[in-house]
């Protein structure tokens, strides 16, 4: 059935869709009007811990990624739904549970569900879709729970304490671990919280999703490169353990210490983005064509 001039499939003129869009970015407005000062100390946040230091990036990468599908944006049929009350629901339950139990990461995440539910209530369901990588992208910006952290970094403490006394092992150097505690012959390294990979982790995360979505177009890559930032971050980490250890075990205590640490650190987190690249290559020239056929396919449905 053809639609009159000026008008979309769905019975919205340009000018009704127009209407939709300033309410919607009205409501945006208010949204990040009400949210300001729980995101003004979300910012402080990142200035204050490196680990979450990346999260100055993912807002205006959110923003161009939202920009760079305008055109798919004017080409959805807007609809709206009252789906998006579920979302809403939740941010706001999230924003009573942060209030009342000082959980700083709920109060952040009701942000980015208040913003999904917005879109979907006021322009539907397939404008969200086209803006949901964008939406659900925002989530790297919320630094994790410190209760989650405690959790996941002390394992990662304890993974790269035992594979850098095996690599020590392999070039005779004497070491023995103890807990997150590197016995050397003249001196100990404490592989502490800050050097359990959790930081390299989360920038290398981020690094990888910015990474795919711009240089790979096969869903199935993608999700590959993804999830590989996660052993990548641990063997390169356990590699940067390894490198104090040697550097301890030849010239002191000293090397442990001060700007050659923050050095290692530059350079051992240069080498895992070498390692995704490399990656990248690989799946790009042995990637098996019928795997990319079939997800291209399944896209394009």
């Amino acid at each position: 059935m053809d639609s009159e001039p000026g008008t979309t499939s769905t019975g919205f003129d340009s000018a009704t869709r127009k209407v939709a869009f300033t309410t919607t970015a009205f409501a945006v407005a208010c949204a990040f009007a009400v949210f300001l000062p729980i995101l003004y100390h979300m910012v402080l946040h990142w200035r204050a811990v490196a680990d979450y230091s990346h999260g100055f990036l993912i807002a205006p990468l959110a923003i161009y990624f939202a920009w760079e599908r305008r055109k798919k944006v004017k080409r959805a049929a807007v609809q709206p739904s009252w789906w998006g009350l579920v979302p809403l629901f939740l941010g706001a339950l999230a924003l009573a549970i942060g209030r009342l139990g000082v959980e700083l990461t709920a109060m952040r995440a009701s942000f980015v569900l208040t913003l999904i539910g917005l879109l979907l209530l006021l322009l539907g369901p397939r404008v969200s879709r086209v803006l949901a990588f964008p939406l659900l992208f925002l989530f790297l910006m919320i630094p994790l729970p410190q209760s989650l952290v405690n959790v996941i970094a002390f394992p990662l403490q304890l993974i790269a304490t035992d594979l850098a006394v095996q690599s020590l092992y392999l070039f005779e150097i004497p070491a023995m671990r103890e807990g997150n505690i590197i016995h050397l012959a003249n001196t100990q390294l404490l592989v502490a919280e800050a050097c359990s990979g959790l930081r390299s982790l989360l920038a290398l995360g981020t690094l990888a999703v910015v990474f795919a979505y711009f240089f790979r177009k096969n869903t199935l890559e993608r999700i590959v490169i993804v999830l590989s930032a996660i052993p990548i971050a641990i063997l390169v980490n356990a590699f940067r353990v390894a490198l104090t250890g040697w550097l301890t075990h030849s010239f002191g205590s000293s090397a442990a210490e001060g700007i050659l640490h923050t050095t290692e650190g530059s350079f051992t987190f240069g080498l895992a983005f070498a390692a995704l690249l490399f990656e990248a290559w690989l799946l790009q020239n042995f990637w098996p064509s019928r795997w990319s056929i079939q997800a291209t396919g399944r896209s394009r449905a």
